[in-house]
Formats: C-alpha cells, sequence, structure tokens
C-alpha cells in the first residue's frame, strides 16, 4: 500500500512537470498554425501530435545507455527559437519544405554530436553561466510580455486579478507547507489559477466538444517533404543554437542533481535530441531541445529523480493521443496564470545561471 502511495505521488509530481509545459506546448503551434494559415482542426492536431512527440521525445532523453540519453530529469520541448525561421520556411517554400528541413537537420544533430560533445565539455564557468542566464532572462522577458500582452485584449483588471492571485498562492504555499504538498506548490497554484479564470470567464470549453475522442499521429500529416537547401541550413543552424542551448540546461541540471555528466553522455544527450527533431520532422510538429521550465520546477521542487519525469512523459504521450486535449490547450484564454507560473520558476533557472557566475574570477582572469 505504501508502495502505491508513493507511486500516486511520484505521478502528481509528474503531472506538475506536465503542466510547466503548458504554456511552450500550446503557444509555439498556434504561432506557427496562425502564420502559414491552417485551420482550427489543423491546429489541435499540430499541438496533440506535438504533445505526443514532446513525451517520445523526453523518454529518449531520461535513457542512460551506450547509444542515447542524458539520463538527467529533463523535459524536452518545443524550440522557442525555432519558431520565427519555420514560419519564414513555411511561407516561402511550404510545409514540405519546413518538415523536410527538420528531418535533415536533426540527422545533422546526430551526426555532429560526438564533435559537439568534446567542444561542450570544455565550456568555462562564465560561458556556462552565460548561457543559463540568457535563457532563463529570455524566457522570463517572454512570460512577462505575454502576461502584459494578453491584459490588452482580456479586460486588464481581470488578467492582473489573476495574475496577482496565482503569485500570491505560490509564495503562501511555499512558507506555509513543507513536504510533499510544497514540492507541488505549482500544481496547486495552476488547479486553484484556472477555476478562478474558468470562473471569470476566461476559459472558453465550447472547441473541444467539435473534436474526435482518439487519434493516432499520422507521419506526413500535411503533405511529404522537401529538401530545399536554404532551408536545411537555415535549420542547422538553429539545431545548433538548440545544442548550445540544451548544453546549459544538461549542465544546470547535472550541477542542481549532483550527477556530473561526461563528454560520453553529453553525445548521447544531442543524439537524442536529433532522434527526437528528425522524429518531429517525420510527424510533422517541431524541433525539440531541453526545456528550462522544468529545470527551474526540479530546482524548485527538490525532486531531482527521473521517476517523475517518466510520468510525465507518459501522460504526454497518452494525452496526445486524445484530441479534445489539444482542443482545450488551444481554448484556454488564462494565460496570465500559467505566464505568472512559467515567470516564478524562470527567475529559479535564471538565479542557477547566476550561480555558475560566481565561480568566475572576474578580478584575476583579464579574459573574462
Amino acid at each position: 500500500m505504501q508502495n502505491k502511495e508513493k507511486h500516486s505521488q511520484v505521478a502528481i509530481l509528474g503531472l506538475q512537470h506536465l503542466l510547466a509545459m503548458y504554456s511552450g506546448s500550446n503557444l509555439v503551434p498556434i504561432m506557427i498554425a496562425g502564420a502559414l494559415g491552417y485551420s482550427a482542426h489543423q491546429l489541435t492536431y499540430l499541438i496533440s501530435t506535438d504533445i505526443f512527440m514532446c513525451g517520445v521525445a523526453t523518454f529518449l532523453q531520461l535513457q542512460l545507455n551506450k547509444h542515447f540519453g542524458i539520463g538527467l530529469p529533463v523535459m524536452l520541448g518545443v524550440a522557442f527559437q525555432s519558431v520565427a525561421p519555420l514560419n519564414m520556411i513555411g511561407k516561402s517554400h511550404g510545409s514540405g519544405a519546413m518538415f523536410g528541413a527538420l528531418i535533415i537537420s536533426g540527422i545533422y544533430v546526430i551526426f555532429v554530436s560526438g564533435v559537439f560533445s568534446k567542444f561542450a565539455n570544455l565550456f568555462p564557468s562564465i560561458v556556462t553561466g552565460s548561457v543559463i542566464t540568457t535563457i532563463g532572462l529570455t524566457s522570463l522577458s517572454l512570460s512577462l510580455s505575454e502576461i502584459w500582452g494578453t491584459t490588452l485584449t482580456n479586460q486588464l483588471v481581470k488578467a492582473f486579478f489573476l495574475a496577482a492571485i496565482t503569485v500570491l498562492i505560490i509564495l503562501l504555499v511555499n512558507i506555509f507547507t513543507k513536504g510533499f504538498i510544497k514540492s507541488i506548490s505549482i500544481l496547486i497554484d495552476l488547479v486553484i489559477g484556472t477555476v478562478i479564470a474558468a470562473s471569470m470567464g476566461l476559459i472558453d470549453f465550447s472547441p473541444v466538444a467539435a473534436e474526435p475522442v482518439v487519434h493516432v499521429p499520422t507521419p506526413f500529416y500535411f503533405g511529404m517533404p522537401k529538401f530545399e537547401l536554404s532551408s536545411i541550413i537555415m535549420m542547422c543552424i538553429i539545431a545548433t543554437v538548440s545544442m548550445v542551448e540544451s548544453t546549459g540546461v544538461y549542465l544546470a541540471l547535472s550541477d542542481i542533481t549532483k550527477d556530473p555528466i561526461d563528454s560520453t553522455r553529453l553525445r548521447n544527450g544531442y543524439r537524442a535530441e536529433g532522434m527526437a527533431v528528425l522524429l518531429g520532422g517525420l510527424f510533422n510538429t517541431f524541433p525539440y531541445t531541453g526545456f528550462s521550465q522544468n529545470v527551474g520546477l526540479v530546482k524548485l521542487s527538490g525532486i531531482k529523480k527521473r521517476l517523475p519525469i517518466y510520468y510525465t512523459a507518459g501522460f504526454l504521450v497518452l494525452l496526445g493521443l486524445l484530441p479534445k486535449f489539444g482542443a482545450w490547450l488551444k481554448s484556454s484564454q488564462a494565460p496570465s496564470t500559467w505566464w505568472c507560473y512559467a515567470s516564478h520558476v524562470q527567475f529559479c533557472f535564471y538565479f542557477k545561471g547566476c550561480k555558475f557566475l560566481t565561480r568566475v574570477d572576474f578580478a584575476n582572469n583579464e579574459h573574462n
């Protein structure tokens, strides 16, 4: 019985990590589908399949074997820096060129993983700290801009009231509780915030009824891939940038969990990432990279094992088969709750980068 209780608690922690991915897994498909003129049904498919592939990609990265997987409690999510290039490729050359470029860029990451891992392991603290801090600040600024942008279109007073309640709940739970309850403070906050948002009329569930109960992700859903040279080069550059970002995520997690990683584990981590990008191209979704929000959550919750992330990956795969869930994500109009949460978690990631920078001897090293 005790073992079942432990697993139920771990499952709840996994659900918390899933909710941490909410904003990213929802926002990127909406942005790309909007730019390329996809229909509402195509957008729902894109969201659902993206959720499914996030789960598959995370399963790959959780492995700890000779060939692939970093073996840290890391989530893989959509690489946000790919949005603008994918929009550009899709508008200029069509969806086929977009997904063809993803396929080749995934193969590219797998191919260069061994070489890149040799250089990545040599990154000094000033480089690692700068990358981690930049990721935190960039994601934080995005979170704050989303809160502000939303308030301009969804009633100023309601949105800021919801944002204030969200922050207050996080603070109260962290101050006045401990143990398991404290570790799921984010989940408690999101549930209460969503209920409040629904009562304020900020969530519309009507599109959910129009979608089928189950669907299976289909390769080449938007058509066969096209291999256009300039698009391939652009996405290979983005893939390299994503590898640098992932390096910061992996090193931050290594420091948090006290689990050192060498060049071999970095190589296997990049390989898993390349496999995920390749699958993203085949199933017509997106490139995937280490998700910084979940790193902040590992730090915030104090839970440093991989088991909760396995549950999260399983939840993602299951929910990706349910298009009604994708429609619910598309319909949700309560981003203040989610983006306030994201801001809180990104502060944790930002301060982790600052911790790396404190190790740098700025006074006695003229090259820093």
